[in-house]
């Protein structure tokens, strides 16, 4: 693990093939492949714009997002490293440009087993505004790979949305 001076985090290059092939690798050793389903949309995040963290060369983040209506959605957010200060890089830049491109807000959703998240995510200003009851069985039916059970033994049903404010609607 290293220091917080040597992580870099730039925009992925759209369509490099060293940077879509890293965010391809990292995405399916943390999602089991490069779909993931958020409120009912399955996303090939791989194809999405992405911010990467870097130490040394080496990709030890990425979160990917999309811009629609307004409003950014984050759509992942992985650190290799885990408690070094990744993945709070990664999300201070993508406000930074939900900012810069005056968006009402940054939005997420993670699951209702996913605690360390919660806990991430809360502790840098972002409020729980909803409950999806059955969002993830739902979301079962588009990639039927999602486990059934999560962190800690708790059985995955729900999505919970997080929401930062930027701007007045």
């Amino acid at each position: 693990m290293g220091s917080m001076a040597d992580l870099s985090v730039r925009p992925a290059e759209p369509g490099g093939p060293r940077d879509t092939g890293r965010l391809a690798a990292l995405l399916t050793a943390s999602w089991g492949g490069t779909v993931v389903v958020s409120r009912g949309v399955a996303h090939d995040a791989s194809r999405l714009p992405a911010l990467l963290a870097e130490r040394g060369g080496e990709l030890v983040g990425a979160l990917t997002y999309e811009i629609r209506g307004g409003e950014m959605e984050v759509v992942t957010l992985d650190a290799v490293e885990r408690r070094a200060g990744v993945g709070s890089r990664l999300l201070a830049a993508a406000t930074e440009i939900a900012r810069r491109e005056l968006l009402r807000r940054l939005w997420l959703v993670t699951t209702n087993d996913n605690l360390d998240a919660l806990r991430f995510y809360q502790r840098r200003g972002l409020r729980i505004v909803a409950v999806h009851r059955g969002a993830v069985d739902a979301a079962r039916r588009i990639k039927p790979s999602i486990s059934l059970t999560g962190d800690h033994g708790i059985e995955l049903h729900d999505e919970l949305e997080l929401e930062v404010r930027l701007a007045r609607p």
